[in-house]
């Protein structure tokens, strides 16, 4: 096995120092373009590579983003941690995840351990750590908070808007003629849940429609909980004709258990998702969503964080709005009256 090339055989190869052929590695030095193109020379005919650790040692950065997630293996989560990894690929830093799995605690202790490796930056994917804590953090090093709105922080919030998203959704539902429209929820404490549960009351508020409680049951946001939460909507012996989950995973949940009873969708009940998750297009029937556009969130997260590593106050901010994506799981319900008219 050959001797690894160490930074001493390219200063030898050189005809420099070791001190310089350092400087020029770390991007301190002040020499001749001579001196600068022999070094350079002498690198690529050796084959040295530097040491990743010691360039960043010397520059006193760590070349790392951290990135707090709340499940790595979540299909949610997993297309918005491509966007990030897609743009820190071409850049200098490289990301560091870490999950939060929705508790506080272990959010904590998550961002504690991103801290202590000396991250640049830091990308925070929803969750419940403390606005309060977020803006001390911020004080301290680069904050891009996505899916959630940190008062002070406004300017490196990347969020939807998840109540216009919901109240489009059931609309959907309403113009197709359906009145009986069951909500399954996600976490309570969550703020994409409470927006999503509020843009479905909205929806049958503007329609004049009644809200039941007995339509609305809880999720968290698993497919799992989608499946329990339309066996409690049958316990209660309540009708409807239609089903808006919070998320896709919670609809695929339901949808198993529509099949599994013989209820056809969506002849006998249409369902509607939140998210447009890769696999919506390819269930059975495909699923119509409110679309999310978590791989552009993911791109425009860390495309903030380096602009604001490479000195930018207030880089730019994208807004994202919640687009209707119709496929087969929603159709007219002709059991009931016309649809009505006149939404804003």
């Amino acid at each position: 096995m050959s001797k690894p090339v160490t930074l001493l055989d390219v200063a030898r190869e050189a005809g420099v120092s070791p001190s310089t052929v350092s400087r020029i590695l770390n991007g301190t030095a002040n020499v001749t373009i001579e001196r600068r193109v022999a070094v350079e020379t002498a690198i690529q005919q050796l084959g040295f590579r530097p040491n990743a650790v010691a360039q960043s040692l010397a520059r006193g950065r760590s070349m790392s983003i951290g990135v707090l997630t709340q499940d790595i293996s979540s299909p949610f989560y997993g297309t918005m941690l491509s966007g990030i990894e897609e743009v820190l690929l071409d850049s200098p830093y490289h990301p560091v995840f870490i999950s939060g799995h929705w508790q506080e605690k272990e959010e904590s202790a998550a961002l504690q351990i991103l801290l202590s490796r000396s991250v640049d930056g830091l990308i925070i994917l929803g969750g419940h750590t403390p606005d309060e804590h977020l803006r001390e953090v911020s004080l301290r090093l680069p904050l891009i908070a996505v899916g959630r709105r940190v008062e002070g922080l406004e300017k490196r919030c990347l969020y939807l808007n998840n109540v216009l998203g919901s109240y489009r959704g059931t609309r959907h539902l309403i113009e197709l003629g359906h009145r009986r429209i069951a909500f399954i929820a996600g976490q309570a404490e969550h703020r994409d849940a409470q927006d999503r549960l509020q843009g479905y009351r909205d929806a049958l508020r503007e329609a004049g429609l009644p809200e039941d409680p007995d339509l609305i049951t809880q999720g968290d946001f698993m497919e799992h909980s989608g499946l329990l939460a339309l066996s409690t909507l049958f316990a209660r012996s309540t009708l409807f004709s239609a089903i808006v989950a919070a998320n896709d995973q919670m609809a695929y949940g339901a949808r198993l258990g529509l099949f599994r009873m013989g209820i056809r969708v969506p002849d006998d009940i249409s369902i509607i998702g939140f998210d447009d998750l890769p696999g919506s297009a390819f269930t059975t029937p495909p699923l119509t969503t409110v679309r999310q556009p978590t791989h552009a969130m993911g791109l425009a997260a860390a495309r903030m964080i380096l602009a604001i590593l490479g000195g930018a106050k207030d880089p730019p901010r994208p807004e994202f709005a919640p687009d209707l994506v119709l496929r087969e799981s929603t159709a007219l319900n002709r059991a009931r009256e016309p649809a009505l008219t006149g939404y804003r």
